[in-house]
């Protein structure tokens, strides 16, 4: 049976060129980063090569680079190493990282978003108290694509003084960034979401910015970081950082037509479907979209079956009994939630796929209307 993946949000598979990258270095540039020997600055030279391509990507400089395990740890760094004993301010749609780590801090306000996945950063003004260290706004949402206005969000944080971080895990390389156009002190990313490995991410970190490790042992990173560098790991962010660099624009046009046919044929071949999160700026990749009287599990393993990888929320969240917290957070009932399916898009989709996927969905949704009752 031929198989099709429309789950690019969770993960990507890694490129060729990105796995071209790291073979030499696993294989053959095995010194550790920080030894004087010739080993070591062979892998010393890789390492800081790579920490110049993350860079161009983000618009930062190569100092402004911490390498991580991923968007997890550059989120939970950026939170608790500003934050643990202060007032943090985030939405209620951020990734668990960035919800898991305010609740470890002194205390923190979650501030609501409305109906399209957008917060008011007035609301983000008005939640600012004396002892606020950090606000932490998403630049894309993982579920709906709903982009957040960080630029109004950013000059909030400025003048009162605080630091701004966002995870940008969703959009480093989906739509143009640019850390210094935005306004941010800290912004996390992760290969794995854009062709590279998983366990290699990087936490931008502004020249100036306080910030304290959650890790402790060696002078790594500019003590920000202690243990020893993931030279392969960021070999492979590096290559696909470069390729986003060189090729992001058009992947992102072809992306954004691909899914405007995706949700416009969705919406005209099967009754009582909608989208989620439409009308705001969203990553060109991602559709939410609902199908009344669906159980979006149910529809996920027809789907399946049929050769078709969709999602149903978070995949840091599958398994969970409860509906999406992002699609509670924007007005819909439980029922509606469970009502929906994420599809994102990857390099490796394309019209024909699009079209497969739609004649699976409009007859698997028929199908599973049939058996519900409670459907009229």
């Amino acid at each position: 049976m031929q198989r099709y993946y429309f789950d690019h949000n969770a993960t990507t598979p890694v490129s060729s060129e990105v796995l071209e990258a790291m073979t030499p270095v696993m294989t053959e540039v095995y010194g550790n980063a920080s030894s004087v020997h010739h080993f070591g600055q062979a892998a010393r030279s890789r390492l800081d090569q790579a920490r110049r391509q993350v860079a161009a990507l983000l618009g930062a400089t190569p100092e402004e680079i911490v390498f991580t395990s991923g968007g997890t740890e550059a989120d939970n760094l950026a939170i608790l190493g500003t934050a643990r004993d202060g007032h943090v301010i985030t939405t209620s749609i951020e990734h668990p990282a960035v919800l898991g780590a305010a609740a470890e801090c002194a205390t923190w306000t979650s501030v609501p978003v409305d109906g399209r996945g957008l917060v008011d950063p007035g609301d983000i003004r008005r939640a600012l108290r004396p002892d606020t260290r950090v606000i932490s706004v998403m630049h894309a949402n993982n579920e709906l694509g709903t982009i957040q206005p960080l630029d109004e969000i950013a000059a909030i944080a400025r003048e009162a003084g605080v630091a701004f971080h966002s995870d940008g895990v969703q959009t480093a390389a989906k739509i143009p960034v640019d850390v210094r156009a935005l306004g941010v002190t800290l912004y996390s990313i992760t290969g794995h979401k854009f062709h590279g490995p998983k366990g290699a991410g990087a936490l931008f970190v502004r020249k100036g910015a306080t910030l304290q490790p959650m890790l402790f042992g060696g002078h790594h990173e500019r003590d920000r970081r202690a243990g020893t560098e993931n030279v392969a790991g960021a070999v492979g962010l590096a290559r696909a950082a470069q390729w986003v660099v060189e090729h992001g624009p058009a992947e992102w046009q072809r992306l954004e037509t691909l899914r405007g046919r995706l949700e416009q044929m969705a919406l005209e071949r099967i009754p009582d479907a909608h989208i989620n999160g439409a009308g705001a700026p969203r990553t060109p990749n991602t559709s939410n979209l609902r199908f009344d009287g669906i159980d979006s599990e149910a529809l996920l393993i027809a789907l399946d079956l049929k050769g078709f990888a969709v999602s149903s929320g978070a995949a840091c969240s599958s398994g969970a009994s409860e509906p999406s917290h992002v699609l509670l957070a924007i007005g819909l009932t439980p029922e509606q939630a469970r009502s929906s399916l994420r599809i994102s898009l990857g390099r490796a989709n394309d019209a024909a796929q699009v079209e497969a996927l739609i004649d699976a969905l409009a007859e698997c949704v028929a199908h599973l209307r049939r058996l519900a009752p409670a459907y009229a």
